[in-house]
């Protein structure tokens, strides 16, 4: 199971500049497209970033101390990490925030060379901290020495200090603790062995019930294969279309396989076409980004999608048959994840599919 980091939590004072400045001057932005002709997005987003930038340079003009950190931020969202990085060292004295950002930079490698053990330095530093500034930090810090400790980098592995920290964070499901973590810990109680599925399922509902989107994909699966919980159909398809429409990869991808076993091919086809043709390169990390989804379970998803868009194209079932587009999504969903592939692929053999 590979983890991602958990994004800086919102600080109650912080607001983008970019939506403030939108929002203040929308008549302007909305006449300016109208007249030049120009992209609408990309002027737009390239125009909001600037006039930032520039409100940023007034404000820490003026002293204002916070400046200094938005500033890095929107470095940070813009992906110009060396930018973010240099601005972070230069405040990680005065703000908790900055230090924050570093640990995930440096473990995560944004901007420098990865370097797992000063990353840890710092979220231990945000966790240890008597600082009431750096509250709304700690939940979040402690799901990232969590991962450390699951991955086993920059310290010895240990899946027992790992739970441990995730627990932590987690708070008993409280909305205002890292989510992240009551999801993970659904992930890890579902995977470890021996397998404790009630306590998957509990994390899982906490984490949904806060909003998270890869636990909702989760919950469906868990009652549709009844684990952890009683079996129901009609709660797991419910779980699984509301994850779907919200772009949970992985729950589209199993909706595909459900809709094939169903025999519903017109559906199941127009479905698994748009995962199938996912681009594996952009596509993965963006939706990663954009759903907070691991992208491994992104990749399964288009996998499954893949495979089953290839049966309907193989056998012509709700589309023209196309021996060549099949064998091109055989291999795609292959390409994505072997071990998936050859274990569809076998139940095809034994006339399971």
């Amino acid at each position: 199971m590979m983890l991602t980091s958990e994004k800086l939590p919102t600080n109650p004072v912080y607001t983008s500049l970019i939506t403030q400045y939108a929002f203040k001057n929308q008549k302007l932005f909305q006449w300016r497209k109208e007249k030049s002709g120009t992209n609408p997005d990309h002027y737009s987003h390239a125009t909001l970033v600037d006039k930032a930038l520039q409100l940023l340079k007034e404000r820490i003009r003026k002293g204002d101390s916070l400046a200094y950190f938005l500033r890095g931020q929107l470095y940070f969202e813009e992906g110009w990490y060396e930018e973010a990085l240099q601005q972070f060292e230069e405040i990680k004295e005065k703000d908790h925030q900055a230090i924050y950002q570093l640990g995930v930079m440096y473990y995560d490698g944004l901007g420098t060379p990865v370097n797992a053990e000063k990353g840890m330095e710092y979220m231990k530093k945000i966790v240890d901290c008597p600082c009431p500034k750096a509250r709304h930090l700690q939940f979040a810090a402690a799901y990232n020495l969590g991962r450390a400790y699951y991955e086993g980098k920059g310290v010895k592995r240990s899946d027992e200090e790992a739970e441990r920290l995730w627990l932590f964070a987690a708070d008993n499901g409280n909305p205002k603790a890292s989510v992240k973590a009551q999801s993970i810990l659904g992930l890890y109680y579902s995977t470890k062995e021996p397998k404790e599925l009630e306590k998957a399922f509990y994390w899982h509902s906490e984490a949904c019930g806060n909003g998270n989107l890869e636990s909702q994909g989760a919950l469906g699966l868990m009652y549709f294969y009844g684990q952890g919980i009683r079996q129901d159909t009609e709660a797991a398809l419910h779980c699984l279309r509301e994850a779907a429409e919200r772009g949970n990869v992985y729950a589209q991808g199993n909706l595909v396989e459900y809709y094939y076993k169903m025999k519903f091919f017109t559906k199941c086809v127009t479905f698994s076409k748009r995962i199938a043709d996912y681009d594996e390169v952009h596509d993965i990390p963006m939706i990663a980004q954009v759903t907070d989804c691991l992208p491994e379970f992104i990749i399964r998803g288009m996998a499954l999608s893949s495979f089953y868009h290839a049966r309907c194209l193989q056998l012509g079932l709700g589309i023209t048959k196309d021996e060549a587009g099949a064998k091109h999504y055989y291999s795609k969903a292959c390409r994505l994840n072997p071990a998936l592939a050859d274990e569809l692929h076998s139940l095809l053999i034994h006339q399971r599919i």
